[in-house]
């Protein structure tokens, strides 16, 4: 018997958000790191394995890994370290964000929530003059493309959270 993939395709449109501010790149890196918990994936999972409950669990969490932003930091690159090379001499960070508490609000109501979530950010220093850019999409217009209120409500809760997160780190 012949396997068959059945392959379907839903378009949605994304939302592009740049928030630009005087406050120098050092300082935006700077003020996200301290609102930010620092975690690895592996870590978060080692904590599930350990924790006896769900209750246990979201503790742990919250205790160990969670900023003051309610995010923690999972994952940098650095575009910056190799752009030099093709002549572009600007600073430029891809962070990948998120928390496994907020990311559960929305994958128990769709499981393909889990696609964008952890959320991603792009912080990259002006070309001139002083100052620094941060771009994202609203995570709420990559997770909920089809009627789901639960879902709608909870990916809105996020691009909330994500929003203030960046208005405190770009605040000048």
């Amino acid at each position: 018997m012949a396997r068959k993939a059945i392959i379907s395709t839903k378009p949605f449109q994304g939302i592009r958000i740049e928030v630009d501010t005087t406050v120098s790149f050092d300082e935006v890196l700077s003020q996200l790191r301290r609102l930010m918990g620092d975690a690895s994936v592996p870590q978060v999972v080692t904590l599930a394995k350990e924790a006896t409950t769900e209750a246990e669990f979201i503790q742990r969490v919250q205790e160990r890994l969670v900023g003051e932003s309610g995010f923690m930091l999972f994952h940098e690159i650095d575009h910056g370290g190799w752009l030099p090379r093709f002549g572009i001499n600007r600073r430029v960070v891809r962070w990948i964000l998120g928390n496994p508490l907020t990311a559960i609000t929305m994958i128990r109501h769709d499981i393909t929530a889990g696609l964008f979530a952890p959320v991603e950010i792009l912080v990259t220093e002006k070309e001139r003059g002083p100052g620094t850019t941060i771009t994202y999409v609203r995570p709420s217009s990559l997770i909920f493309i089809e009627v789901n209120p639960p879902l709608h409500a909870a990916a809105k809760a996020l691009d909330e959270k994500l929003e203030a997160l960046i208005a405190k780190a770009t605040a000048a």
